[in-house]
């Protein structure tokens, strides 16, 4: 019998294979690039097809997950993930084909987060920022693992190595097929303590649309920084492509580390504070990282860029789900779709604006966001329903 603490585990697994492809993407970004002479822009657009789809279908998938348990949207959300990013170093010289099946392994990630992340936090019991934690944690891992993975295949295969990335996506979809209708029974869980009466609890939309800008702002921070970082690290700071992706990992590796803290650290300082306290740390982290001029410093200056972007990741959620308890589904979809994915829409223009001017000042530009989400982060209200 599946119980609740294994069961959020397995979400947890099935979150990690999921995003991974989305962190191996800027690992294979420089051998797109090298096979087949795309601009910054035209690569960005890879992350920007998965990003527009996960996106616009994400609050969709959570509109349906609100109405009745859709398990097997987690066996499809994964499987999809995985063997979408998968094909698309088959085809390194035909770049519309490349972007449909990115596009593919955005419709993935749609499907899975919105019902995981509403499982999740039934699971989660009383103890939301913790149990959510465990749930989001997953994504880091997977975001961390995708350049470790896709970094010896490429050297070993070359771009077709991508198709092995479809492996753990085929395994988890087996099992999440193997224990859909337990999975189904436990979404199916009318969790104690919410809604029992029509209109006794309402959704907080205005509070809702406000966090949702501080997400925007840290989506797109935190996409343009796994983009183009591994770029930036190559032809500014004379990184090799192994160690970018090296690198690339360490910052992930360490935002998973700061996720489970920021999820633990909000059962006991309370999930507006987390967020505060993350957009505040990205101010001058980014600041300071577009004066590294040594292969050291930027290695150092990852650990604090990595905690400012990360912390935040599960209490953005628990608000999200907290300013709206009517539709928890909707909520999780809309603050994970724009967690993982909006920012993933700024990409091609950051690209562009790459192109014209340089890396540099790409990484300069990027710097004047944190502003406004910290403002945004600072006016936050608490939910009613805390």
């Amino acid at each position: 019998m599946l119980g609740k603490k294994k069961f959020l585990l397995l979400l947890s697994l099935g979150h990690a294979f999921t995003d991974m492809n989305q962190g191996a993407l800027p690992a294979i970004i420089p051998y797109l690039v090298a096979a087949g002479g795309l601009k910054y822009a035209q690569v960005a657009g890879f992350s920007f097809a998965i990003s527009a789809f996960s996106s616009m279908l994400q609050p969709l998938f959570g509109i349906m997950a609100d109405k009745s348990s859709k398990s097997r949207l987690l066996a499809a959300g994964v499987l999809l993930g995985g063997c979408g990013l998968a094909m698309i170093g088959l085809f390194p010289n035909h770049y519309w084909l490349m972007f449909s099946v990115a596009i593919i392994s955005g419709i993935g990630v749609a499907a899975y987060h919105p019902e995981a992340a509403r499982m999740a936090n039934k699971a989660a019991g009383k103890k939301k920022g913790g149990g959510m934690s465990i749930f989001t944690v997953g994504g880091g891992i997977g975001f961390s693992a995708g350049p470790l993975l896709a970094t010896p295949l490429l050297i070993f295969f070359g771009l077709k190595g991508t198709v092995f990335l479809a492996v753990p996506s085929i395994i988890m979809f087996i099992i999440f097929m193997k224990i859909n209708s337990r999975l189904r029974e436990i979404g199916n869980i009318q969790e104690e303590g919410i809604i029992s009466t029509p209109g006794e609890v309402k959704n907080e939309w205005k509070k809702f649309l406000w966090l949702s800008i501080a997400i925007v702002v840290r989506s797109t921070i935190s996409h343009n920084v796994n983009t183009f970082l591994p770029l930036y690290l190559i032809n500014v700071l004379n990184y090799s492509k192994a160690e970018s992706g090296m690198a690339l990992s360490f910052l992930f590796f360490v935002g998973s580390a700061a996720t489970v803290a920021g999820g633990f650290l909000s059962d006991r300082i309370g999930v507006a504070n987390i967020i505060k306290i993350g957009m505040i740390i990205l101010i001058p982290t980014l600041f300071f990282f577009t004066k590294i001029t040594s292969p050291l410093g930027a290695w150092l200056i990852l650990l604090p860029l990595a905690f400012g972007l990360y912390m935040i990741s599960t209490p953005v959620v628990l608000l999200g789900q907290k300013y709206l308890p009517v539709n928890v589904g909707f909520a999780s979809g809309v603050t994970l779709g724009l967690s993982v994915s909006i920012g993933g829409l700024t990409t091609p223009l950051f690209g562009s604006y790459a192109d014209h001017n340089g890396l540099t000042a790409l990484f300069k530009l990027l710097c004047i966001l944190p502003f406004i989400g910290a403002f945004v982060a600072l006016t936050l209200k608490p939910s009613k329903h805390a």
